[in-house]
């Protein structure tokens, strides 16, 4: 899935709109509400193609919802903060009532000093927290946030004593950081801790291995890795007679791209993500209109525009009011259940999965409302 890289955030020919679209975006007459779509459009390398597919996302999801109200304005930031002030400069002179993007943290920040002044909110991709605020919000798969929803789970389930296991990295200390936060509040322990370099698995792999084998009273084994360590730590940690058989394994978000099941010693683990029912649907429909496989991150180009049909019938002035963005009862999505918090972030109602070779499948269903979730 989407677990945008920490602190960044990270169609159809000739970079048009699909079938039925024009190019260049969807627009609408003079009294349409306005909605700015800013992306790295002519960025390079890869960039400009998962900007395309965000943006044929976000006109796909007008499409859908046929609401001739909104107008879809896409302005390119070029991938830099310069292009991104410009961008943002110009969708406020175009009267845009709500912007969304940009991708990148530092197109953000650039961005946001404008529309901050204008005083038009604005609902961005990137992963760095550290921008969101005053009128700015991140509708991005935030680090750490899914980690109280797997401790909850993993102790509904009478696992109460943790081992953990986690990447000398960025991401491996905020998951870390808001997985002791999440046992001490359920009064669980994790009496166990190794931590790994990508060059240094092993040792770290033996200590847990040696705690389990002691006797020690281990539940389960927290491991927040993703795709770039878990191939290589999964047959280092069954070498060492550490499967998720012996002792639960409980994952993040990371775990969910295609294949994890691949990694055998996963097999039975369980981790926090969206309902992949909702992202299968989208993604044949995107294939339908455009052809080819979105990008995992186009999902939020959808919902971001989803939500601004939703708000647009509202009077003007109100229509993206702070009240009305942040809304307890949240919006429906690609990837289920959000909300945009009073703070600039966001909170996802998740499923949890558990890791099968044939496929990963739902074991506990992502909550329909967040009066019936239970720890996000």
């Amino acid at each position: 899935m989407l677990i945008a890289v920490l602190f960044t955030a990270c169609g159809a020919p000739g970079g048009g709109g699909g079938v039925g679209m024009p190019a260049g975006g969807i627009t609408g007459s003079a009294d349409t509400v306005k909605v700015a779509l800013l992306l790295p459009m002519s960025a390079r390398g890869s960039t400009a193609s998962v900007a395309k597919g965000i943006k044929q996302a976000a006109e796909l999801a007008l499409f859908d919802f046929d609401n001739p109200n909104v107008s879809l304005v896409p302005k390119d930031t070029k991938g830099t903060p310069q292009g991104a002030r410009a961008a943002a400069e110009s969708a406020v002179q175009d009267g845009a009532e709500l912007i969304i993007g940009p991708l990148f943290a530092q197109e953000v920040r650039a961005a946001s000093d404008v529309v901050r002044r204008a005083g038009v909110p604005m609902i961005a991709f990137s992963s760095d927290e550290k921008v969101a605020g005053s009128g700015v919000y991140l509708l991005s798969f935030l680090a750490g946030r899914d980690v109280p929803r797997i401790v909850s789970f993993a102790m509904s389930r009478g696992k109460r004593n943790f081992a953990v296991l986690v990447p000398q990295t960025a991401y491996g200390r905020i998951a870390e950081a808001a997985f002791a936060k999440a046992v001490s509040s359920g009064g669980g322990d994790a009496p166990v801790r190794a931590s790994f370099s990508a060059s240094g698995m092993s040792g770290a792999v033996q200590k847990i291995a040696t705690a389990i084998k002691s006797g020690r009273q281990i539940d389960a084994l927290f491991l927040p890795a993703g795709r770039d360590e878990l191939p290589q730590l999964a047959p280092l940690l069954a070498n060492a007679g550490v499967t998720s058989a012996r002792v639960q394994f409980i994952g993040t978000g990371q775990w969910d791209y295609p294949n994890v099941g691949n990694a055998r010693a996963l097999d039975g683990g369980w981790y926090p993500a969206p309902d992949p029912s909702g992202w299968n649907k989208f993604a044949q429909n995107y294939a339908k209109t455009f052809g080819g496989t979105p990008p995992r991150i186009a999902s939020l180009g959808y919902d971001a525009v989803s939500l601004a049909v939703s708000l647009s019938q509202n009077p003007p002035g109100q229509r993206y009011s702070y009240s009305q963005l942040t809304r307890p009862s949240g919006f429906a999505g690609v990837d289920g259940l959000f909300r945009l918090l009073p703070d600039g972030t966001s909170e996802r109602g998740l499923a949890i999965l558990e890791v099968r070779q044939g496929g990963s499948r739902v074991i506990d269903s992502a909550p329909s409302s967040f009066t019936t979730a239970s720890s996000y």
